[in-house]
């Protein structure tokens, strides 16, 4: 009876409208008949999407809520998207593949579901805990720690991220898939990466340069010049600490040429190879993070104005300008490269650090007899050959070659670069240095040699330098009869196979940063630590949240790409809403933007599946686990002041030179009292007595 009433109802209304209408309107096209502005539809309504199902389709994912009409923000494999639900459903266009382990992120949650086809042709879903993103670092890190072997720990975790990402399965095909895809897939990715071809030729042409300069005389004669200044442990220490200053330009050719230089040194006055790979270490990353001018300045600054873009009115804000200004909070880099000199100076050491000081002194043993991960190399004989003369000059010019060619190459590529892009704003003419030079300012305020450097190719710059050092190594040694060109090219490949262990390494944890990557391990971290903070808990927050980042992925670059852009506009909100003055809001802005970056640092350091982290050990033919054990508290130890003083300096607003008086004093106070006196070498004898 109902229905009856309602279609009679509807024939009324009909008949009215019908009865009602002009005639000339009836022959008229339906598109030409304007619509009223009061019935124009309005504007789909922005909704949080917080409960939903998704599905896998012909057509891509497909979304279903309660949610009936509107645009929710979801970002899907870390793409931004608006999906528009009509009648509580919405479709986002996506291929499958062979498998496909997708996030999606809204307001409220993360999702990681994976995809796959079955064989009957059907889709199926599997949500994925987001916790087990970090099981793969973890675990590798574990393994490390426990058994000291790197090798068999890095593999596993990679195994275990194949695991995650191929959806949990446990029927035999996908067990034999996954261990097969840790070959086929992840560590040929990693391969095929031309930042990471570079550092691997690199590093191998450095060897062989360093293996060449030691069997031709060069090295030994730089130990004799060198032992004017280091007559002692306490010396050789310094002299390296001063060389890791002095060779600011960039992270890997300061570890590797500071690393193989003062090995034959700090050895001859029984200095631990695991002191030499901290003070190596620490050196490195600090110096290259806080310089102006280095291969990493143009990173960070690409990361910083990527947040600062995100910020109405910062837009145009000199990004050169804040990481100059961020500079007095970056009290990691500053505390640790002033805590190494702390250590030698008091000639103390706590922890395993004084273990393995205390064996090199005591023994004569500067390295663990078992564990090398070089003993490969160790059995090759990179001692002068007979009649070599210890000319210092021999390493000493393909060294400084590597230096100046890195300079050279740095600014060659970065003036190419720029020319490039002012050419495609106006024509400036032929290519030069001093018209690139004049004409800089149109890329942008930022400092002259900021954006040079920052458009610099640091990878070719770095080729160049290692194969010039090489070859000129090699030329020297020829012209000067030192050796026949088949002894040379035999001792080249020597030095080759002595890097081969620290290459393998390499490969892994490049193959495991890129299973994080795939699982979005830095989304689930970045979830667990940001959410409602006051402002002034955001330096600890983020100084937290960086460093677990950085150790859980090895990569101190990584963590600043991941979180640059999400720091930066949120202190900026935070501190906007909190009402804080203009001044106090900058100055938390400068912080979070030095914490991201001493944050990272200190995570690398201590991370056992750093790619510097394994330099230094390669560098200093230290074992890698022996390096990470004995740097891990030291590092912390600064960590933990600089983190006080990230806090304290913002939220009391104490000085810099305060800060760093009373930083040094306190560190100065725990080396002190904590530390333990290193005992004296027996060495008596002189080199230069020899």
């Amino acid at each position: 009876m109902r229905k009856i009433q309602y279609l009679l109802i509807l024939f009324f209304v009909w008949s009215s409208l019908a009865l009602f209408a002009q005639p000339d309107t009836l022959n008229s096209s339906i598109d030409t008949l304007p619509i009223p502005e009061s019935i124009t539809p309005p504007p789909p309504e922005s909704i949080v999407l917080a409960n939903y199902e998704v599905k896998y389709e012909k057509e891509g994912l497909i979304f279903s809520s309660a949610t009936k009409d509107g645009v929710a923000k979801v970002k899907i494999n870390g793409e931004e998207t608006d999906l528009n639900f009509v009648g509580g459903k919405a479709k986002f266009p996506m291929e499958l593949g062979n498998g496909k382990l997708t996030l999606i992120k809204n307001q409220s949650n993360y999702n990681l579901v994976h995809f796959s086809k079955a064989k009957d042709g059907s889709i199926r879903e599997k949500k994925i805990p987001l916790w087990l993103s970090i099981l793969p670092p973890l675990l590798a890190i574990f393994l490390a720690l426990i058994f000291r072997e790197v090798i068999a720990s890095l593999f596993t975790g990679i195994l275990a991220g194949a695991f995650v990402a191929n959806g949990l399965r446990f029927d035999i095909g996908s067990i034999f898939g996954t261990l097969w895809s840790t070959i086929d897939y992840y560590i040929i990715q990693a391969l095929n990466d031309g930042g990471h071809l570079s550092i691997i030729v690199f590093s191998l042409l450095i060897g062989g340069m360093v293996a060449v300069i030691s069997r031709n005389g060069g090295m030994a004669g730089v130990v004799d010049k060198l032992a004017f200044f280091a007559t002692n442990a306490k010396r050789s220490q310094f002299v390296t600490w001063l060389l890791g200053i002095a060779i600011f330009f960039d992270d890997y050719a300061n570890t590797l040429i500071v690393g193989n230089t003062m090995r034959s040194t700090t050895d001859r006055f029984k200095v631990s190879r695991e002191k030499l790979a901290y003070i190596v270490d620490s050196t490195a990353a600090p110096i290259s993070a806080l310089a102006f001018v280095t291969t990493w300045i143009g990173f960070e600054l690409g990361q910083i104005e990527s947040g600062l873009a995100v910020i109405e009115g910062m837009e145009n804000v000199n990004p050169y300008s804040v990481f100059l200004s961020s500079i007095k909070y970056s009290f990691y880099p500053i505390f640790t490269l002033i805590f190494i000199l702390l250590i030698i100076f008091f000639r103390k050491d706590y922890g395993p650090m004084y273990r393995a000081e205390t064996r090199a002194r005591t023994t004569g043993e500067v390295a663990p007899k078992q564990g090398e991960i070089t003993e490969e190399g160790d059995m090759e004989d990179l001692s002068p050959v007979k009649g070599a003369s210890r000319n210092w000059l021999n390493a000493f010019i393909p060294v400084m070659t590597v230096i100046l060619v890195t300079i050279y190459g740095l600014f060659f590529t970065g003036f190419s670069a720029c020319y490039d892009e002012i050419m495609e704003i106006k024509d400036i003419g032929a290519f030069s240095w001093g018209t690139v030079w004049a004409n800089i300012s149109e890329l942008g305020d930022q400092g002259k040699l900021g954006i040079i450097i920052g458009n610099a190719d640091s990878y070719v710059a770095l080729l160049w330098a290692s194969f010039s050092g090489l070859l000129v190594a090699i030329m020297l040694t020829i012209g000067g009869r030192i050796m026949k060109l088949n002894d040379t090219m035999n001792t080249m490949i020597a030095g080759f196979k002595a890097m081969l262990p620290a290459v393998i390494i390499l490969v892994l944890a490049w193959s495991l940063a890129h299973t994080t990557e795939q699982l979005y391990t830095a989304d689930y971290l970045t979830s667990l630590f940001l959410g409602k903070l006051s402002p002034y808990s955001l330096p600890i927050i983020i100084f937290i949240l960086a460093a677990v980042i950085s150790f859980s992925t090895g990569s101190s670059w990584s963590t600043m790409a991941i979180l640059y852009p999400i720091a930066i506009p949120l202190t900026w909100s935070i501190c906007q809403d909190a009402g804080l003055p203009l001044e106090d809001q900058m100055e938390l802005l400068y912080n979070v933007i030095s914490i991201v970056l001493a944050a990272s640092v200190l995570g690398d350091h201590c991370s056992p599946i750093s790619d510097t982290t394994i330099l230094s050990s390669l560098a200093t033919d230290c074992n890698h686990i022996d390096h990470v054990r004995t740097q891990l508290p030291y590092a912390m130890t600064v960590g933990v002041i600089s983190l006080a003083f990230a806090y304290i300096s913002t939220r009391f607003g104490t000085p810099f030179i305060l800060n760093l008086v009373v930083g040094v004093l306190l560190m100065a106070l725990i080396v002190y009292f904590l530390g333990k006196d290193v005992p004296e070498s027996e060495l008596k004898d002189h080199l230069a007595e020899e």
